[in-house]
């Protein structure tokens, strides 16, 4: 099983090909990861948006369909458990919850990337700019890192984001980049029953 996503004539693909996804899925699944909210994740996501002072943070698992946001912080219902999202299943108009397809956002580009991804103004970015979390949900700065286990496998992201232009600069990068080592490292003591 594999990702492809639509490719529009005319347009800039938005969502990257994702060949990795199967293995993704299965290690998720192993891990327990990606089908359910844990507190654990939530507080992850709380500290996320404090660090970096903004208004939204997650802690995203993506498979071949969707990104689940296992942790997330959002200034409504006292900062956690809501953010306007797009159904999986029918790509309906926005709604609450915590699935948001691979079409929207940029947490699916990471993922694919292997790498931290750096948008202090999305719009500046063309590719970026046409995705439809700028229009609908009014995105206008992202910071994420791949969340890479030791089987290599990236299994998510962390990010943060922000409804305003941001300058992350090297500091923001290093940050996220650190932050995503420390979730990893918390996930394989999780794994090697050591608890989280």
């Amino acid at each position: 099983m594999s990702y492809d996503p639509p490719r529009t004539a005319g347009r800039l693909l938005l969502t990257p090909e994702d060949k990795d996804a199967p293995a993704r899925v299965r290690r998720l699944r192993r891990l327990g990861l990606g089908e359910r909210t844990e507190p654990a994740f939530d507080a992850f996501a709380d500290r996320l948006a404090e660090v970096a002072a903004v208004p939204y943070s997650m802690v995203n698992f993506i498979d071949e369909n969707r990104q689940f946001f296992a942790g997330l912080h959002t200034p409504d219902a006292g900062g956690q458990g809501v953010l306007p999202a797009i159904d999986a299943e029918d790509n309906a108009a926005p709604q609450v919850g915590r699935y948001m397809t691979r079409d929207y956002g940029f947490c699916p580009h990471v993922v694919v990337r292997r790498k931290a991804l750096v948008l202090e103004d999305v719009c500046d970015y063309p590719r970026f700019a046409g995705n439809p979390v700028v229009d609908d949900f009014g995105v206008r700065s992202y910071l994420g890192a791949p969340l890479i286990d030791h089987t290599g496998i990236a299994l998510g992201t962390v990010c943060v984001v922000d409804v305003e232009p941001r300058p992350w600069g090297t500091a923001g990068l290093e940050t996220i980049k650190s932050l995503a080592a420390e979730l990893v490292e918390l996930l394989e003591r999780r794994e090697g029953g050591l608890g989280f």
